[in-house]
C-alpha cells in the first residue's frame, strides 16, 4: 500500500470520526489528509510513468 493510499484511508477515518463527534477540526484534518494522499498517489504515478519512458528509451538505444 502506497503512502498516498495510507493518507487517504487515514483521512477518511478522521473525517468520519469528526462527523460522528461533531468535531469540525477533525473533519477538516481528514479532508486535508485525503487531499494529500491523492496528490502523493498522482505524483507516484507520474514518477512511474517517467521511469517507464526512460527505460523504453534506454531499450531503444541498446537495440541499435
Amino acid at each position: 500500500m502506497g503512502e498516498g493510499t495510507f493518507d487517504n484511508a487515514k483521512g477518511k477515518a478522521e473525517e468520519a470520526l469528526g462527523d460522528v463527534t461533531d468535531d469540525k477540526d477533525m473533519k477538516r484534518e481528514g479532508k486535508t489528509d485525503q487531499a494529500a494522499g491523492n496528490v502523493k498517489d498522482k505524483l507516484g504515478n507520474l514518477k512511474d510513468m517517467a521511469e517507464d519512458a526512460v527505460d523504453k528509451v534506454k531499450d531503444k538505444l541498446h537495440e541499435g
